[in-house]
Order: structure tokens, then sequence, then C-alpha cells
């Protein structure tokens, strides 16, 4: 079989057999179908598409590429969660700890930053010492023992979909629905879960800019986790602007631990609760207004941040720097970018608040970039808010002072004022069983 015969076939339009989708995931994991080649192909499915029977057969190949995890070493319901990505998103940090400070188990594998958006993963690893990579013993003993682990994503499991994240993100093919689908569920599938939550984003921010695409895409992944048996929903919540005041890994995680804390900003705290709950109401723990009410509760008794600062220790992170986030790494330089104009803030382009914390160093222009943990952007003001002349709309930080120009001049742009205040959109906009 010719893989160029097969790319061509795509680049036409024509539909792909199963054998030919495996063909393609089995080459691109044992190397031997070549980058430029996988390139030209993930181009093709962009302007291409699959349908549903293509994305089934490309997801169940992409997870069976490695490893299936047998998670039946940890007690209990296992619940997953996974969001499409977005600027400002760090509710893993925070929903993972309420989840299993309620007795339930939460085994994660998360990814890196993709595009203009940050990876639970990075985020992470800006805590100092704290280790992604673990032994499947030492990760099922921190689940069990302390309720949740998470980790990057293994060699070992979905590793097809490890090599086409890392070249999707810099062959602009990032925004194509087979293949968001593919990844993300082959390493659901993959990573053993009884149950997953999607929290998949729409808006100026996520990959999917619409809510009947963000539909399309729910729709798609429930059924296809659901045609490899496993219990799965999704909320759509709006990213059209970016979420809490943080972007950039050592900042998203300080505002997570303050949101453990009940000190976090409105939007991050009601996204998370609703999140955590839908999560217990997978497990089986009650209606979704009751796993509310419980979701808050362990959040309010300092329960779920007592977890968080388990996990980190037990994955070898200082626990001190969460206890105390202002020991976590934050870049030498700050800047502040101010406004030249009064109004209201009736809209932000929240990727390109996204790409202006990627300039500062907060996330990877290409796969072989190092990111600067403690790079990022504190937003003073957002949507909705009132703005005078010299206002601090955000303070960047950057370890090098010459990124702030390029950096203050997306940002700026990423901002709309009017006169008028604009009309409040909910962070939660659908539920989808």
């Amino acid at each position: 079989m010719l893989f160029s015969e097969i790319i061509k076939k795509k680049r036409d339009g024509e539909k792909l057999s199963k054998e030919e989708i495996e063909f393609f995931v089995k080459g691109v994991t044992d190397g031997s179908i070549p980058d430029y080649q996988t390139t030209a192909f993930l181009m093709a499915v962009y302007f291409r598409g699959m349908d549903i029977e293509e994305t089934g057969e490309l997801t169940l190949a992409m997870a069976h590429s490695g490893d299936m995890a047998d998670l039946s070493g940890i007690m209990g319901i296992k619940v997953d969660k996974h969001s499409t990505g977005g600027v400002g998103d760090k509710t893993t940090l925070v929903i993972a700890p309420i989840v299993a400070s309620c007795g339930v188990k939460v085994a994660k594998m998360s990814g890196r930053g993709l595009g203009h958006t940050g990876g639970t993963v990075d985020k992470l690893e800006s805590i100092p010492g704290y280790r992604t990579s673990l032994d499947t013993e030492t990760f099922f003993k921190i689940v069990n023992e302390v309720g949740v682990s998470v980790i990057g994503q293994s060699g070992n499991f979905a590793p097809a979909d490890k090599k086409l994240y890392a070249l999707r993100d810099v062959t602009a093919t990032i925004e194509s629905l087979p293949l968001i689908v593919s990844s993300i569920m082959s390493k659901k599938l993959a990573s053993g879960s009884d149950c997953i939550l999607l929290d998949v984003k729409t808006g100026s921010g996520s990959f999917m800019k619409t809510v009947a695409d963000s539909e399309k895409l729910a729709r798609e992944m429930i059924d296809v986790g659901t045609h490899a048996g496993k219990k799965v929903m999704a909320l759509i919540t709006n990213m059209d602007v970016p979420l809490g005041h943080n972007i950039g890994n050592s900042l998203e995680v300080a505002e997570a631990v303050r949101t453990l804390q009940n000190r976090g900003p409105e939007d991050l705290t009601e996204i998370c609760i609703k999140l955590a709950a839908n999560m217990l109401y997978l497990a089986g723990l009650g209606d979704e207004a009751e796993c509310i009410r419980l979701a808050k509760a362990k959040m309010e008794n300092g329960e779920a941040f007592k977890v968080f600062c388990n996990m980190v220790e037990a994955h070898g992170g200082d626990r001190s720097t969460v206890e105390d986030v202002d020991k976590l790494p934050i870049a030498r330089f700050n800047y502040e970018v101010k406004s030249d104009a009064c109004g209201y803030i009736s809209h932000m382009d929240s990727e390109k608040c996204g790409i202006s914390a990627l300039l500062l160093g907060a996330g990877r222009a290409t796969k072989e970039s190092k990111i600067d943990y403690g790079a990022g952007i504190v937003m003073n003001k957002k949507t909705g808010d009132y703005v005078n002349v010299g206002d601090t709309l955000a303070v960047m930080y950057a370890s090098d002072e010459g990124l702030f120009k390029e950096a203050e001049k997306e940002y700026l742009s990423a901002i709309r004022l009017s006169e008028a205040a604009p009309k409040v959109i909910p962070i939660i906009l659908e539920r989808i069983e």
C-alpha cells in the first residue's frame, strides 16, 4: 500500500477504508511515514474532512496504537474530563481535587499547550519538582491513596496521537473536526476511565468559534465514546472571554489555588463547580443539583485544596509553593498595558490574548520551543468592565523586556470598546447527554 495514494485519495475528497486508516496510524507510530507525508495527509483531512465512520476508525486505530490502560487496579469509579482548549483554562487543577475529595477517582492524562491555548501538563510542571511522567505502579498508588493523579500523555498510550498532536500544532491543522475528535477520544479511550465529561469550548478563544460547531464536535465525541462503551456527556462553555484573570503557567496555578480556597474569580469558580458536579453526576452521586451542593461544600471546607496539595507532594512537587503561591516562579520583568481610550470593553478576542501570552514566552511557537513558566498576563479588565484613559488593562510578565512591545500590540488589538455595556453571555451554554 502506497501512502502517497492514500494522501491523493483524501485530497480528492474520497472516503478512506478502515485498512487505509490503520495503515496511516501504524506508519505514524513506527516512523515509516515521514513527517512531510503526514503533514500532507493532515492538510488533506483539514480541507476535505472525514465522515463519522472514518473519524471513528481513526480514533480506534489511534487508541490502539499503544497500550490500552487497565485501571482495574484503581478502586472505585474512575471519571475523566477533557477540555477542547481555551485561554486561561486551568479548570482541571480545580475540579480534579474537588471530585477526588468526594471519593470519586480521577486518573488523568493531560496534554501540553497547543497553539494559543495552554496545557495542563505545562502548568503543573511550573510547580517546582512536580513530575508529570510516572510509571504505572506509582500512578495507581497515588490515585488510590490521594484520589487523583494528573500526568502527561505517556509514550505508551496513543503514541500516534502524540506525534500528530505536535505536528498539528505547527502546521495550521489544529481546527479540524475529525482530527480534534480522534485526538481527544483516542486518549480518553486508551486511558481507561469509566466516565468522560467533555468541556467543549466555543467562541473566539476556542477552536470551535460558533455554538453550532461546538455542538457538532460534542455530539461526534459522545457518539464515538458511547460506541466504545463509555459513559459520556458534554457541557458547551463560553470561551469568548479568557477564563479567570491569569494567562500563563505559574500564574494560572496561583489562580487555581485561590479558587480552591474559595477566593477565585466568579467565572472560573462557576465553571469549575459545574464541571465537577457533572463529573460527580456521571459517577452516580446524585442529580446535578445535589452534586453542585456537594462540590461547593468540598471547596468551602478546604478538603478539595488539601487533596490538591497532597497530589502535588505525591508527584514530588514542592508543597510549600502551592500553600504559598508567592513562591511560584514569576518572570523577572513586568509591564503595564494602558488604555488609550474610554468606554466599556464590549469584546475581547480570546485567541489574540492567548497569542499575546505566547509572544511573552508562556507558550510554544514551534514544537521545539521552550516555555518560560513565569511568563504571562494578569488581566485587570475584562469584557463588561468600564475603562478610562490611562487605566491599566493588564500586567505582562516576561524574562526579556524586548518581548513586551509586540505582545502589547497583539493584546490591544484583542480589545474592543463601546459606549454601551455589552450583553452578558452565560458561561455554561448547553448540557448534552
